[in-house]
């Protein structure tokens, strides 16, 4: 009976280990790859989608002046008869009538996107249009005169109700994070502050001048510092610190990055600049004798709980 207590402990008390050592290594590639799957899928439903929508229109209205009227795809024959049936369909449904000419618009929409989804590569249309017109866009407003055009229609839309109330944040957050004006260069400097006491140094980000109303109250020269919180840096607090009290560290923003996430088990000291871990094989080594020697002291701790469960079993 002691026995068969023991071999379910063990089994139970391995297949916890195992089944916690299987979840530690799949789980971060799982979620990766839902939220890779969750964004894709935000994308194509809300930029390619619509832009494959866009396409589909043009190319039913330009197949007409490319080909002769006998030489004209399947696609884009609509019979007298289908729209005779499809009217009827209409009335049958309860649906308002509508003229044969729109009738046939939508019949040839219809065989032309039944065409269309037979090659499913053609769905990828809509990211190269819109990779090609971000592009555009970036080359376009990327000079003097194209800032400047962009500069007015931007106060205009700000000053539109609704969006002057929502515009602006999202401005901030998108230069924050694709900006490459002085206060994203200055996002870049990694420093080293007293916070949130004296005596507890934490690392942050310099994220700009502090507003004149606090260099005022304060009488020296301040920086806003973003100081991230482990292991979710995405969140945080903003702190007012003398510029002489923030201390710039030599270590890049990633690697300050994850050193957070991490809660300081990746330190700059054995991750290098591209994330590759330095002396990779001693790494490897410490790692494998220091997961062996866990594995041991676990053996032993399980061993030794069995042993002093079979003593009180054979006592009792």
């Amino acid at each position: 009976m002691a026995n068969k207590d023991d071999h379910q402990r063990r089994f139970v008390s391995d297949f916890k280990r195992f089944f916690g050592r299987g979840l530690g290594i799949l789980l971060p590639s799982i979620v990766t790859l839902w939220l890779l799957w969750q964004a894709f899928v935000f994308v194509f439903n809300n930029v390619a989608e619509p832009i494959n929508r866009g396409l589909r229109v043009a190319a039913i209205r330009v197949t007409p002046m490319l080909y002769h009227e006998d030489d004209r795809p399947s696609w884009y024959t609509v019979t007298q008869e289908q729209v005779s049936n499809r009217a009827l369909a209409r009335r049958r449904d309860g649906l308002s009538e509508l003229p044969e000419g729109a009738i046939e618009r939508e019949i040839r929409l219809k065989q032309f996107r039944d065409e269309w989804n037979k090659h499913w590569y053609l769905d990828g249309l809509g990211f190269v249009v819109a990779i090609i017109l971000i592009y555009l866009a970036g080359l376009l407003l990327g000079n003097y005169l194209g800032r400047q055009v962009y500069g007015r229609v931007e106060r205009l839309i700000a000053k539109i109700p609704g969006f002057k109330q929502v515009y602006p944040h999202v401005k901030q957050v998108v230069d924050l994070i694709f900006g490459e004006n002085s206060t994203m260069k200055a996002f870049s400097e990694t420093v080293l502050v007293q916070y949130p006491r004296e005596g507890i140094w934490s690392l942050g980000f310099v994220t700009g001048t502090s507003f004149k109303d606090i260099r005022a109250a304060s009488g020296v020269e301040t920086v806003s510092v973003f100081i991230p919180t482990s292991p979710t840096p995405m969140t945080g607090f903003v702190i007012n610190v003398a510029r002489s009290e923030a201390i710039k560290v030599d270590i890049s923003i990633d690697q300050a990055l994850r050193f957070i996430i991490t809660a300081g088990v990746l330190t700059p000291d054995s991750v290098g600049p591209d994330g590759v871990t330095k002396s990779q094989d001693k790494s490897a080594a410490k790692l494998l004798s220091a997961h062996e020697a866990a594995e041991r002291a676990f053996e032993t701790e399980n061993k030794k709980r069995s042993d002093e469960g079979s003593e009180e079993s054979s006592s009792a």
